[in-house]
């Protein structure tokens, strides 16, 4: 099954060719045990968009983003990053448990900096863009602090810079936001719009939360119960930076109420 993403409605603020695909997975198939979770899965994902990842309970959505990322081993099927294999493609990581995902033993400021001295950078190019990422995200408390030392919204913070430091091609986030409240997590969304604005670096976002996925997403993509199939691709063009005031937008509105409209059908289904 091979299904594309619709074409973008024209924006201001979408770059041209950002239409094209820049990851292409093709006869993607993974079992565990007798149970088919994918098989003979084909999807693109666009360049310089955020693809927001949704679906019923247990329909693969983070398996499919950790395969993608090479974290999980695939059984069958081929992923490339603008033709390239991952091993010549630089990526950045969110993990959803912040307190696992950062190195306790390292100050803040280490841990943003480790992918970049991991790639050999010297310390002179280490500093400068861990200073370009601390301006980036205007932070104000201190990073020489260990992550026990910050809030759970600051370790996250400090995961996500740290996987922007080394410019990667490709941004997976995996529920950054769950475990933050609900006054983080709209602080959060906030910078990663921001990020995203300065960057444009293609991201696919996993969530539970259908106005996470909505909000931050020039598309969402609606998975189906397993064996997992593609149900849909929503494209939502609300210009950016988006503000709360968008949740309200007739345009919003809409969207999510087709993307409810389809989980619930998925849901549904025996």
């Amino acid at each position: 099954m091979s299904v594309r993403a619709p074409a973008a409605h024209p924006a201001s603020d979408t770059p041209a060719g950002a239409d094209r695909p820049h990851i292409t997975i093709r006869g993607l198939s993974k079992r565990f045990g007798e149970h088919a979770l994918y098989t003979d899965f084909d999807l693109d994902l666009p360049k310089a968009q955020i693809t927001s990842v949704f679906g019923p309970n247990g329909c693969g959505k983070s398996t499919m983003i950790n395969m993608v990322a090479g974290l999980v081993p695939k059984d069958a099927g081929t992923v490339l990053f603008d033709g390239k294999p991952i091993e010549q493609t630089v990526i950045g990581y969110v993990f959803q448990n912040y307190r696992e995902a950062l190195f306790p033993w390292k100050r803040a400021l280490d841990n943003i900096t480790y992918p970049l001295r991991l790639a050999g950078k010297s310390s002179a190019q280490c500093a400068a863009r861990a200073e370009e990422v601390i301006q980036a995200f205007d932070i104000k408390f201190d990073l020489h602090r260990y992550p026990y030392e910050l809030s759970g919204g600051q370790q996250q913070l400090i995961s996500i810079m740290r996987a922007l430091a080394p410019h990667p091609e490709v941004l997976f986030l995996d529920e950054p936001f769950s475990a933050l409240d609900y006054e983080m997590t709209l602080f959060m969304r906030d910078k990663l719009q921001d990020a995203f604005r300065a960057t444009r670096t293609t991201t696919v976002l996993v969530s539970h939360d259908l106005e996470e996925a909505v909000y931050l997403a020039d598309q969402i993509l609606l998975l189906t119960r397993p064996p997992t199939r593609i149900a849909e691709i929503v494209p939502f063009r609300a210009p950016r930076p988006r503000h709360p005031e968008t949740l309200t937008s007739e345009d919003f509105v809409d969207v999510k109420a087709r993307c409810l409209d389809v989980f619930q059908r998925e849901v549904r289904k025996k």
